[in-house]
C-alpha cells in the first residue's frame, strides 16, 4: 500500500513538472490547466487555455475555489495586456492585479494599485513587469498577518487588525480563493497553495 501511494505521488509531481507547474513541498495545485473544475461562480467568464487560466476581455466577474483557505500561502504568475485589470480574492477583500504603467491607470488613489488590499492598504510601487511579460506572485496570510510579494519584493506588509474598514476582514477565519475580472484579458499559471 505504502508503495502504491508513492508511486502515485511520483506520478502526481511528474504530471505537474510536464504541465510546467513548480513542484513545492507542501503546495497543492488550483488548476488542472484543463478544466475549470474546484471552482465556482464566473465560470463562463473565465477558460482553460493551454494550461493558462484566463479572465476573457469582455468576460470576468469573480471565479473562486470551492474550498475555502485559512492560513495559508498562494502562489501564482500572471500576465496582462496593456491596461489588464483583475484582483485576488482573499477572505472575501480585494489584492489588487492592475498594470500600474497603463495611461488610464494615472490618475488612482495609492490604494488602488497593483498588490494593493483594495482602496485600504497601498502597496509599494514599481513591482510589477511591464504588460505582455509574466509576474510572480505571493500572497501570504497568517492570522490577520498579510503579506504580498510581487516578482520577490514585499510590496505589502500588515497586520490588517489595524486597518479602518478591514475589522470584518480580520475577524474572517478562512474563506475561498479567487479572481475578479474586471473585463480584461489576464493569464494566470502556476496556482497553487500550501494550508499553514
Amino acid at each position: 500500500m505504502r508503495r502504491m501511494a508513492i508511486v502515485a505521488m511520483a506520478c502526481a509531481l511528474a504530471a505537474a513538472a510536464w504541465a510546467g507547474e513548480a513542484v513545492e513541498e507542501g503546495f497543492v495545485s488550483l488548476f488542472d490547466g484543463k478544466t475549470l473544475e474546484g471552482w465556482k461562480g464566473a465560470v463562463t467568464g473565465y477558460t482553460a487555455e493551454d494550461g493558462l487560466l484566463v479572465c476573457q476581455e469582455k468576460g470576468g466577474g469573480n471565479l473562486m475555489t470551492a474550498k475555502e483557505f485559512g492560513d495559508m500561502i498562494f502562489r501564482f504568475e500572471f500576465k496582462f495586456g496593456p491596461g489588464g485589470n483583475n484582483g485576488v480574492s482573499v477572505r472575501g477583500h480585494e489584492i489588487q492585479v492592475l498594470d500600474d504603467y497603463a495611461d488610464k491607470h494615472k490618475a488612482l488613489k495609492p490604494c488602488q494599485y497593483h498588490g494593493s488590499i483594495y482602496c485600504k492598504v497601498p502597496a509599494k510601487r514599481g513591482a510589477t513587469k511591464p504588460a505582455g511579460e509574466w509576474n510572480t506572485e505571493e500572497i501570504q496570510v497568517k492570522g490577520t498577518q498579510w503579506t504580498v510579494t510581487v516578482n520577490g519584493q514585499v510590496v505589502v506588509d500588515c497586520d490588517i487588525s489595524t486597518v479602518a474598514g478591514l475589522e470584518g476582514v480580520a475577524k474572517r477565519a478562512k474563506g475561498p480563493l479567487g479572481f475578479m475580472g474586471h473585463g480584461c484579458r489576464v493569464e494566470f499559471r502556476n496556482l497553487r497553495v500550501k494550508e499553514l
